[in-house]
């Protein structure tokens, strides 16, 4: 039997219509970039107060950090970390969208009962294929991404005999899995997997060619923002010095209508997107 989300509208305002921001929020220790940064009610509340004035359409919300050799800490933690801090933003933020970052079921179960509204699964389902279920249950939006093995190894596996072949034939798969699994097709959000089991050449490959995503007409996601390859170009070790080379990334997805970047910094993002997608997207 099928859960019909209480939320009347699980989409951004303008969705469709501009480059929407997906603002990163990460509850974790140990995440590439601001790990352990938001450690109390206060500071969480107060980065989501800030995304919310800069612009912000949808918050991604993360307790495991899937950065390349990150550990797994398991359900039970990652619930503990997650759902007070989704409660307590939802109940200051009631009209806030909020997804969760897990590739984990049980999670995704428990964030749903709680207020969560979207399920942002970096496996696409590929490590926990229970939460193609609880995805269809609550018939909430899903974003399958493309990705090979886990945090521990997704390094060692980026061969591909053709970079762009070999990722829309596995993200065709995942499709199929969720429609298999009664997932709305308009619930469905494609991410190409940028920066997962990927070296630079091949993330440039797949973000200039991003049109060769759009055969399943679905919305896409595009989640660059700070990585490893982006260093690599400008010689930026810190990942917060990575926000120009983000930019110039998020300039690209408005050209190319894409539907939603995933982003640390929103404000920046924010600005830039504004007049990006005046010049690309208004007719």
């Amino acid at each position: 039997m099928q859960i019909i989300n209480n939320k009347k509208d699980l989409w951004p305002k303008g969705w469709g219509q501009k480059t929407s921001i997906m603002g990163v929020i990460n509850l974790t220790p140990d995440s590439f970039s601001d790990g352990g940064e938001l450690d109390s009610s206060k500071k969480v509340l107060d980065q989501v107060n800030l995304f919310l004035r800069n612009g912000v359409d949808i918050i991604d919300l993360g307790a495991q950090s899937t950065r390349p050799g990150a550990e797994e800490v398991g359900s039970n933690i990652e619930i503990k970390r997650l759902i007070p801090y989704l409660k307590l933003i939802k109940s200051e933020y009631p009209d806030v969208l909020i997804s969760i970052d897990t590739f984990n079921s049980e999670v995704a179960y428990e964030a749903l009962l709680n207020g969560a509204n979207w399920i942002n699964d970096v496996t696409g389902g590929r490590r926990d294929m229970n939460i193609l279920d609880v995805v269809s249950k609550f018939n909430c939006p899903f974003v399958i991404t493309h990705s090979r093995g886990n945090s521990k190894n997704m390094n060692e596996l980026s061969n591909y005999e053709n970079v762009l072949s070999d990722v829309k034939y596995s993200l065709n798969n995942l499709i199929n899995n969720a429609l298999e699994k009664n997932i709305s097709k308009k619930n469905i959000i494609v991410d190409p997997g940028i920066g997962f089991s990927k070296d630079l050449i091949q993330n440039l490959e797949i973000l200039r060619n991003l049109d060769e995503f759009k055969k399943w007409n679905l919305p896409i996601l595009v989640g660059a923002s700070r990585k490893r390859f982006i260093g690599e170009i400008l010689n930026e070790k810190n990942p917060k010095d990575r926000d120009i080379g983000t930019l110039a990334i998020s300039c690209l997805c408005s050209q190319f209508n894409v539907d939603i970047v995933r982003v640390h910094n929103v404000k920046l993002n924010y600005q830039i997107l504004k007049v990006a997608d005046r010049i690309y997207r208004e007719k």
